[in-house]
């Protein structure tokens, strides 16, 4: 289930003060002041001015006046209408409702405003209620029209909960694991440019890649390796070693059904007999099929894809592998960050819990 935050005008006094002192650890801490507006639920612009006034003056420079008009001022949709419409995009996809559009857009937005309550509404108009309702917009997750909704139900309310009885038990750690790769080219980046124009992105052309692959708990522990070529029972292999090197306890280590794996039907033989040989200390466990969304090294990917080359884009193979190699002993040390990849709503699941 989605939530909508409340509107931050309507907040107490204590309540904003306690925000704004949150919002300046996170940024010291090195998130983005988008990502901190996104988690508090408050407009981007005020993260960056207390940030401003904070470097300014310290805590006695923030800004405490409040701003905006009243909340509900002028809006055309009633607070009824904007239920019923957050909770059809939350719910269902545009073709569902009976919308001509893939995604989820300010156009389908539109068409779904003008067709439930014959209002025609500007698109300007219909991102500001967008962004108001707590919804960004997003490159859009790849979901296999091959996934088992029963499989994907049992793994989340049956499969994973037994799992995390069975590793308290045993004394065990439960590691997630998957593989990434970066190219020599690769920024995921937007930058600005004049109207009509195209910002310019110098490249090498080459296709050289380095890959990695990762393990990471709900406890913020990471380890990894990268390597130069594709991923088969030999690279998994020193992978598993490494990792039974680096921990102590049992593993059971999640991951995808990739024959490399050792995992599955068509999984590496190598791979399945060195595993039932160290049995004591490590297990494999399948996730269900066609459910990457699932695994919680995802979004550690993700981050790897759009940090690696931050700094500038590598002159060759070798210092490409020493960019990837640096933002992941970044991350090894960094568990704040780990643990904040189980915080999307895909993978709460698997969230470390508190008693």
């Amino acid at each position: 289930m989605t939530l909508t935050l409340p509107d931050a005008r309507t907040l107490t006094e204590e309540v904003l003060e306690a925000l704004r002192l949150r919002a300046l650890h996170a940024r010291q801490l090195g998130f983005t002041e988008c990502d901190i507006a996104d988690i508090l639920g408050v407009c981007r612009v005020t993260v960056s001015r207390w940030c401003s006034a904070f470097a300014r003056g310290g805590l006695a420079a923030l800004p405490r006046e409040r701003s905006g008009r009243p909340v509900g001022s002028g809006r055309t949709l009633t607070a009824a209408q904007a239920q019923h419409l957050q909770a059809l995009i939350d719910r269902q996809t545009p073709q569902a409702v009976g919308i001509a559009q893939v995604l989820w857009t300010r156009r389908a937005v539109r068409d779904l405003i003008r067709r439930e309550y014959d209002l025609d509404l500007p698109i300007r108009t219909v991102g500001e209620y967008l962004k108001r309702w707590g919804y960004t917009p997003h490159r859009p997750r790849r979901r296999a029209h091959h996934q088992d909704p029963a499989e994907v139900r049992q793994w989340l309310e049956e499969t994973y909960p037994a799992l995390v009885e069975r590793a308290a038990a045993e004394e065990a750690e439960i590691y997630w694991c998957d593989e990434v790769g970066v190219g020599i080219d690769s920024h995921p980046g937007r930058g600005y440019a004049r109207v009509g124009e195209a910002p310019v992105k110098e490249v090498t052309g080459g296709h050289a890649r380095v890959n990695a692959v990762s393990a990471i708990s709900n406890e913020g522990d990471a380890h990894f390796l990268t390597f130069t070529g594709a991923l088969d029972a030999a690279v998994f292999l020193t992978f598993l070693q490494l990792l039974l090197q680096q921990t102590r306890k049992k593993v059971i280590l999640i991951l995808d059904s990739l024959r490399a794996h050792g995992v599955g039907t068509y999984g590496s033989a190598a791979v399945a007999a060195w595993v039932a040989a160290h049995a004591d200390r490590i297990e494999l466990i399948p996730l269900p099929k066609y459910t990457p969304e699932r695994n919680p090294v995802e979004y550690l990917n993700n981050d790897t894809k759009a940090e690696v080359n931050a700094q500038g884009l590598p002159r060759d193979q070798q210092e490409l592998h020493a960019h990837v190699d640096t933002f992941l002993h970044k991350l090894c040390s960094w568990p704040e960050r780990i643990i904040s990849y189980f915080c999307h709503p895909f993978v709460q699941y698997a969230a470390a819990t508190t008693v």
